[in-house]
């Protein structure tokens, strides 16, 4: 994972950020791990970092990355 610790965002992006965050993990099967938790998270906070600001699509980003990953 790339550090974020000093990665700043402007008030909307982190909105942006919080509404794809919870559409992803709400999307999740039951039990939800922390593991994929962290993996979306991280997958957001890339995309976001490279610039993208649509929900849906940081959304979809980070779910299918979770695919990849677990393969």
């Amino acid at each position: 994972m790339k550090d974020f610790s000093n990665a700043s965002f402007p008030p909307e992006v982190i909105s942006v950020m919080e509404v794809a965050f919870d559409a992803a993990v709400a999307s999740l099967p039951e039990p939800v791990h922390s593991g994929h938790v962290q993996a979306i998270a991280e997958s957001i906070l890339r995309a976001a970092h490279g610039g993208e600001r649509d929900p849906n699509v940081l959304q979809r980003l980070a779910l299918l990355e979770l695919q990849l990953i677990q393969r």
